[in-house]
């Protein structure tokens, strides 16, 4: 059996359902969180990519990570916390993630990774403002996103990084990552390399399709965790499929997976992001087989 520390595992990505006027469903999310936590994974990931987080005001972010904690039960929750423009507006939207009760923070690499020693003095210095862990995330939608490995390193060799959301999407480069890893841990994005990632060392998961088939990923992880190769590798096949079933009109796709597995959530998205009849029509044939065959 393998022992892993306490922020390795399983980050459940948790999506924002809207109505149709595209205010957040706050009832539909509440259902919806309630049904992530139920699979047990080690943490959620609220106000995240998948959650459309930069189309989110900062009250829409606070009340729907309060939201996250209250009905998390008792799973760790972590939320983005630099989203805001000036440095003070970040601080202060850490101090009010704090008296959220959420258990740490995510901090994107804000488009920063073309200047290495900026970046690393930029986010030791905003995490000198909580007590509460960090983990850094590559968030694609802050360009440049790709931290160097060395500056990952250094950040982890300060003992307050605890982890990683790695989005190279190259095995050599996460390799790289894993390598100077230390206590923290790196966790894949990637889904085609997340059995080699974790061959590789990586310690755990926060990607897309936790969103709407956590509990694949926690099966997955639970089985590598007991040193179960074969079972592993059999649920990341799974996992491979449901990946290729939403890669085409993320994340609209993720909430229609998800209200054809019982949640109450419309596929509305503020990112623009639809689904065609076809679209539509090839989800409910892949989410059919899934529960014909006991993969849901």
């Amino acid at each position: 059996m393998q022992q892993f520390n306490e922020f390795a595992g399983v980050y459940t990505l948790l999506l924002t359902p809207f109505n149709k006027d595209l205010t957040i469903d706050y009832k539909a999310y509440e259902e919806y969180v309630s049904w992530q936590a139920s699979f047990g994974p080690q943490h959620l990931f609220s106000v995240c990519g998948s959650s459309e987080m930069t189309l989110l005001t900062l009250p829409e972010r606070l009340k729907c990570v309060s939201l996250a904690v209250k009905n998390s039960q008792g799973v760790p929750v972590f939320a983005t916390a630099n989203l805001q423009r000036e440095e003070q507006a970040q601080i202060d939207e850490i101090k009010a993630l704090e008296q959220l009760g959420v258990t740490g923070l995510v901090f994107v690499t804000k488009g920063m990774c073309d200047t290495p020693d900026e970046q690393y003095d930029y986010l030791t210095s905003l995490a000198s403002h909580t007590d509460l862990p960090v983990i850094l995330y590559e968030f694609p939608g802050m360009q440049p996103h790709l931290m160097h490995a060395d500056v990952y390193g250094r950040l982890a060799a300060t003992g307050k990084f605890k982890g990683i959301k790695d989005t190279t999407c190259f095995l050599t480069e996460i390799k790289k990552k894993i390598a100077v890893q230390g206590e923290s841990d790196v966790l894949q994005a990637n889904i085609p390399f997340l059995y080699d990632a974790y061959e590789a060392g990586a310690r755990g998961v926060v990607a897309t399709p936790t969103t709407c088939g956590a509990d694949l990923f926690v099966k997955m992880w639970d089985a590598w965790c007991k040193e179960d190769k074969e079972t592993a590798k059999a649920y990341y096949e799974q996992i491979i499929l449901l990946d290729n079933a939403i890669d085409s009109g993320f994340n609209a796709s993720a909430k229609y997976v998800c209200r054809l597995r019982g949640v109450n959530m419309n596929v509305y998205t503020r990112t623009g992001a639809s689904l065609s009849p076809a679209r539509c029509r090839s989800i409910e044939a892949y989410v059919g087989w899934a529960k014909s065959n006991g993969v849901f």
